[in-house]
């Protein structure tokens, strides 16, 4: 019986360190993404080993951006496209979870409901799958990156580790190589049509979208506007506008000194 105890006693004291340690290092790693970029993803180094598998080149192309150099219009277009109510829930979307699971109850497809915050949690702390266990953690790291990062840092985040194509990651590498343009100038269209293959980034390609895809841009685009209308959009990030202006004497002042050279080599 002593034995039995005894057992007990260090299974305890071992389970016990375990969560003291998980809750410590979790909530630690939070408040330091507060504030550190986030270069790499578990998704990112899953993505290899798939792609690995299939007997693919692994590839992850990825660059993180600020905020303040992302186009305002991508955060819009996110938020009308996966998540309407981002700005005014505390991480769960309780009315789209709730019609979600009625559609399945009643025998319908089962659809995701899951928030912005949600998926910017999956993303960086955890690994993709349905099992409850899963569900546990992303909804811990859901309540802890809303009380610690606020609204626009998690933004920031999804918008720099969400899954945009075969091997990219983020919009400035999306931005890059389906549109040959930076992340700043991305307009309304652009970033409507990014946000149209989010559902399955696998699928849909932003680089050459089906009319599936011109559809959804469509309704994306009428969402974005009524938001604005309705003084709803947070209006993160910059303008395209203002990056077009500013890149336009820089590319002049290269050709004028261009002038120069050439004017010097003639004589």
């Amino acid at each position: 019986m002593g034995d039995v105890k005894f057992i007990w006693n260090r299974l305890w004291i071992w389970v016990r360190n375990i969560l003291i340690f998980f809750f410590v290092s979790s909530i630690l790693a939070v408040i330091a993404f507060k504030w550190v970029p986030v270069y790499r993803t578990p998704l990112m180094y899953i993505r290899c080993i798939e792609q690995y598998i299939d007997g693919k080149d692994p590839k992850i192309k990825h660059q993180w951006v600020d905020m303040n150099q992302i186009s305002r219009h991508m955060p819009a277009a996110v938020i009308s496209s996966e998540d309407s109510h981002f700005l005014e829930h505390n991480g769960f979307d309780e009315k789209a979870i709730l019609q979600a699971r009625l559609v399945a109850l009643k025998g319908g497809k089962e659809r995701g409901a899951s928030s912005i915050s949600q998926q910017t949690a999956k993303n960086v702390f955890l690994w993709q799958g349905h099992s409850w266990v899963r569900k546990g953690l992303e909804a811990y790291f859901t309540f802890l990156i809303e009380k610690i990062w606020g609204k626009e840092r998690i933004m920031e985040v999804y918008l720099n580790s969400i899954e945009m194509g075969d091997g990219i990651y983020g919009v400035q590498a999306c931005a890059n190589e389906n549109f040959h343009k930076t992340a700043g100038e991305l307009t309304q269209k652009d970033a409507a049509l990014i946000a149209a293959t989010l559902p399955n980034p696998l699928v849909y390609d932003s680089a050459n979208p089906s009319k599936y895809m011109e559809k959804r841009r469509k309704a994306i685009i009428a969402g974005m506007n009524y938001m604005r209308a309705n003084k709803i959009d947070p209006e993160w990030g910059i303008d395209p506008a203002t990056v077009k202006s500013n890149a336009t004497p820089q590319v002049e002042k290269k050709s004028s000194k261009n002038n120069k050279k050439s004017k010097k080599k003639k004589r």
